[in-house]
């Protein structure tokens, strides 16, 4: 597989946080409160940040990617069966727009550009494709969570796009460690698949 950083260009590079916001890792967000956290999610922030910083330094960009629970009506939030079945602890003002418990986290801010995504894949019904238009970002560093569920779907989504996509191997995290790294295995035919340190590495010899 070709490198990606070969020809690395970083303004046209952008790090892609997926769902890496206070109500899933906060220990006073939503999960934490449902008891739904995992060790290995807890500690992303402090893997990636340095990644993020690179890119930043770099001239790169940071978009956040947030999972949005869109409040309908008396502002109840509108939630999939599935989710509520599986997480029914979640309540009005959860992963709502704008709230505390949907922004990013702090020790990742500030994102050039948030987006709100409804479904696992950052690509799907959002304004993500746009973005990436207007601002000529053409490659992305993929992390968050979960690694079975939205990154490896907007992983995907962005390979159909044609976006070479790097995979931040342990910048992304599952509920279990099996489901974790039995993904990235397999994401690993899609493309590059490389640790935090090493891309920052790389990173910083650009700038």
């Amino acid at each position: 597989m070709a490198d990606f950083f070969a020809d690395f260009q970083p303004a046209r590079t952008a790090l892609l946080i997926v769902d890496l916001q206070n109500d899933f890792l906060h220990p006073d967000g939503a999960y934490a409160r449902g008891g739904a956290g995992a060790p290995e999610i807890a500690a992303l922030p402090a893997r990636v940040k340095p990644v993020a910083d690179a890119l930043r330094a770099a001239g790169g960009f940071v978009i956040s990617t947030q999972f949005t629970l869109v409040p309908g009506r008396g502002g109840e939030p509108m939630i999939a069966d599935h989710l509520r079945q599986i997480r029914p602890f979640l309540r009005k003002g959860d992963f709502m727009p704008g709230g505390w418990g949907h922004a990013l986290v702090d020790e990742l801010q500030p994102a050039d550009f948030t987006v709100e995504k409804v479904a696992y894949s950052a690509f799907y019904q959002t304004r993500l494709d746009f973005v990436l238009a207007r601002a000529g970002i053409d490659r992305l560093i993929a992390c968050g969570i979960v690694t079975n569920g939205g990154v490896a779907s907007t992983v995907r989504d962005a390979h159909v796009r044609g976006l070479p996509t790097l995979l931040l191997s342990d910048g992304c995290a599952a509920m279990k460690p099996d489901l974790h790294d039995a993904t990235v295995t397999v994401l690993s035919s899609v493309g590059p698949v490389m640790d935090c340190a090493g891309a920052e590495t790389r990173i910083r010899a650009a700038i």
